[in-house]
């Protein structure tokens, strides 16, 4: 959902570098080489300024760990606002690095101008889909890690009746709707399932209104899907008392009581990934999606550990049984298909 749910402090946009206002780019990160020659060099376009998005802090990382493991140099430029993505990317271009990663649809305009006037070069985009054909696009399965909150959900309700807050009806959305609603389905078929459309992506005043509206129905878990309105959610569950969960990134620190779980995108993973593929000479053009199988996306005490302990709303029982679904998605016996594919 990040590609238009990138408002939330997650779900939601982030080097230092060459803003619109001017500087150079700043290098936050290298990889020292293992063995004497020239190292290639990658070049990490961030929307936005590392600490505001936790989203593009994993990507960060994930090219740094990359780059240490496999002896590339690694700059991670910062772009100070929106503006300055296709200057950053052009810099890059300059100075010539091998190859340059940007992310998310902030990034797709001045990446489609760059990547066309420069078709000798290497591009890589995460989180959304460049169609040129030196540009290797990497986007998740969001859906299939929906579907585990989704059956998660179904087995904890003790009130058989749930909520969705999304950001918007678009069919973007119905990655997380449909999956979360499919995943409720298959645990607890009695489950009444309500679902509310913000209307944006950054209206947390909103987004409570309709949590509160939800709880007022019996609801007594609302998963979150508004972007920066998940904060409203957040908000609501802890006036209220009914569970929710996070997006994107771990959010149960935030509220441990009430914020039970959180929806898991790897940009660790698919930075990592890029990286390695890039030095192993196995990046190819194209689109390359991330799903449970791959760990590019996933579900907070299923797929990840958490620094947060289990509350007891979801408990071990039920964790080991998301698990178990999980693992057969993962296999291939359990299908959960994209809904924007159907």
């Amino acid at each position: 959902m990040k590609k238009y749910l990138l408002a939330l402090t997650t779900f939601a946009v982030l080097a230092a570098g060459c803003a619109a206002g001017g500087g150079a780019p700043e290098d936050k990160g290298q990889a020292g080489g293992q063995d004497g020659g020239e190292k290639k060099r990658v070049a990490l376009v961030l929307p936005e300024k590392i600490g505001v998005n936790p989203f593009f802090q994993q990507m960060d990382e994930g090219a740094k760990k990359a780059a240490q493991e496999f002896g590339v140099d690694v700059k991670t430029i910062e772009s100070t606002d929106h503006a300055a993505i296709e200057e950053n990317i052009r810099a890059a271009v300059a100075e010539n690095y091998d190859l340059i990663i940007t992310s998310s649809f902030e990034s797709e305009d001045a990446l489609k101008k760059v990547a066309a006037e420069n078709p000798d070069r290497m591009f890589a985009i995460i989180d959304t889909v460049v169609d040129l054909p030196n540009v290797r696009s990497v986007v998740f399965r969001e859906h299939e890690a929906a579907y585990l909150m989704g059956a998660a959900a179904g087995l904890a309700t003790k009130t058989n009746k749930v909520g969705i807050v999304a950001a918007m009806d678009i069919p973007l959305l119905k990655k997380w709707t449909v999956g979360f609603q499919e995943g409720l389905k298959a645990t607890n078929p009695k489950a009444e399932v309500f679902v509310n459309y913000v209307g944006s992506f950054n209206d947390p005043a909103k987004a409570k209104e309709l949590a509160l509206l939800q709880a007022n129905k019996g609801a007594d878990f609302i998963y979150g899907a508004a972007a920066v309105g998940d904060l409203g959610v957040f908000e609501a569950a802890k006036e209220k008392g009914f569970y929710t969960s996070g997006q994107d990134v771990d959010r149960t620190g935030i509220d441990p009581e009430h914020i039970v779980l959180s929806q898991l995108k790897g940009t660790d993973t698919a930075a990592y990934e890029t990286v390695k593929a890039f030095v192993n000479g196995s990046l190819k053009p194209g689109v390359q999606t991330y799903g449970l199988k791959e760990d590019g996306v996933g579900v907070t005490y299923v797929t990840r550990e958490s620094k947060t302990p289990l509350h007891p709303f979801i408990g071990e029982e039920i964790v080991n049984k998301v698990k178990a679904i999980k693992d057969e998605i993962v296999a291939g016996t359990r299908k959960v298909p994209d809904p924007l594919q159907q």
